[in-house]
């Protein structure tokens, strides 16, 4: 279980915006204000104010736009995650197809929101990602992926198929891999391996630990780079 998991259970669990707009900052105030399971703990309006911020507020999950003046969302969102403990991190955009959300997943972000997504899909998607899990389904990834293709070319190619290297000695480890850049759920991953739910959860978990990722929407990505998904 994650410390913003363990936060949220103990109390409110704790928010940051970040964004340049002083309109949307006010909007998703109001929103967090509606909930008596979140609280707002701090705004700030651009990535270089993020890092003072989370030291200052210590926020459970961070709501992230990514397209800021100074230091984007994507570079604030990589500092964090570089962070021992960090928080939680879900970035805002405009776009479905957003180049920039694909790569703020890759550097671990819990998953992306539209900024004109209803306010109670807002709070749910916070409280699911305080509970350690990323807001992407399946679906969702599996379109995103078709939308962006192979972005990066053989850079990112040539990473993902060292990282998913470290599975090779463990062939369903890399199925599972495999079946998640797929964009496939864990009943479909446990009925095409011929494996139970749990197992499929624990593969997963062992991915993740082995390869240093954050989530199962990283692996998806990963597998896909690597083109392992066709």
């Amino acid at each position: 279980m994650g410390v913003a998991a363990v936060a949220g259970m103990n109390g409110p669990i704790r928010v940051l915006v970040v964004d340049d707009d002083p309109l949307v900052r006010a909007g998703l105030a109001m929103i967090l204000g509606a909930s008596s399971d979140l609280r707002l703990v701090g705004e700030a309006a651009d990535g270089t104010e993020v890092a003072h911020a989370v030291d200052t507020c210590a926020p459970d999950v961070v709501l992230m736009d990514i397209r800021m003046p100074r230091l984007d969302g994507l570079a604030a969102t990589e500092l964090l995650r570089a962070r021992p403990d960090p928080p939680e991190t879900i970035v805002l955009t405009t776009f479905h197809a957003d180049q920039h959300a694909l790569a703020a997943l890759r550097a671990g972000a819990s998953g992306f929101l539209l900024k004109d997504t209803p306010p109670t899909e807002i709070l749910r998607a916070i409280s699911r990602v305080a509970a350690g899990e990323p807001i992407l389904s399946p679906t969702v990834t599996r379109q995103l992926i078709a939308q962006l293709g192979h972005a990066g070319g053989n850079a990112h190619r040539q990473h993902a198929r060292t990282m998913l290297a470290r599975l090779s000695e463990r062939e369903r480890e890399r199925a599972v891999a495999v079946a998640l850049g797929q964009g496939k759920s864990n009943a479909e991953i446990s009925g095409e391996l011929f494996m139970g739910i749990a197992t499929v959860k624990a593969h997963v978990s062992h991915i993740l630990t082995k390869l240093d990722l954050n989530n199962r929407t990283q692996i998806a990505l990963l597998a896909h780079d690597a083109g392992l998904d066709t």
